[in-house]
């Protein structure tokens, strides 16, 4: 399953911070629809996420209602995104063993 969406970059100030992105309504209920089949442990859902020229495996997991995708400082910094900045990002969803 591939999925495009444009969100805007927050972040969760907890004791190590950690910049996120929210996956739309529409998006997070086809995910939803999708997780029996690719999710494993607490319900994540792997998936290759793309902003720009970057490309990375992570998880997405559940959050008030929708998926958040996790954006590691490798990607930020390639890319240029800060804090509030809104961003184009395509997920596939990777389906059997990693």
């Amino acid at each position: 399953m591939h999925l495009e969406f444009t969100g805007d970059v927050w972040e969760w100030r907890g004791p190590a911070p950690f910049s996120f992105v929210t996956v739309p309504p529409e998006q997070s209920d086809a995910i939803r629809d999708a997780a029996s089949l690719v999710t494993y442990g607490w319900g994540m859902v792997p998936v290759t996420a793309n902003i720009g020229a970057t490309e990375w495996i992570t998880s997405l997991f559940a959050k008030n209602g929708a998926y958040v995708v996790p954006l590691k400082d490798l990607v930020r910094k390639a890319e240029g995104i800060g804090e509030g900045d809104r961003v184009s990002v395509r997920l596939t969803l990777v389906i059997g063993p990693q």
